[in-house]
């Protein structure tokens, strides 16, 4: 899967570089902003089992 990202990036070596890196940033920013803050509520991440 990685090498069929990797060769449908334009440009050379620096320039697939850079773009991998801003989509992995990209990635991690919706992760962190979005999708966790979603499903913290969801989740008793905070709780403990021996609580109950």
């Amino acid at each position: 899967m990685y090498g069929w990202i990797w060769r449908l990036l334009p440009g050379g070596l620096a320039a697939r570089m850079f773009t991998a890196a801003v989509l992995a940033g990209l990635a991690v920013a919706v992760l962190w902003y979005v999708v966790f803050p979603w499903l913290e509520p969801r989740i008793p991440l905070d709780q403990s089992i021996l609580n109950r």
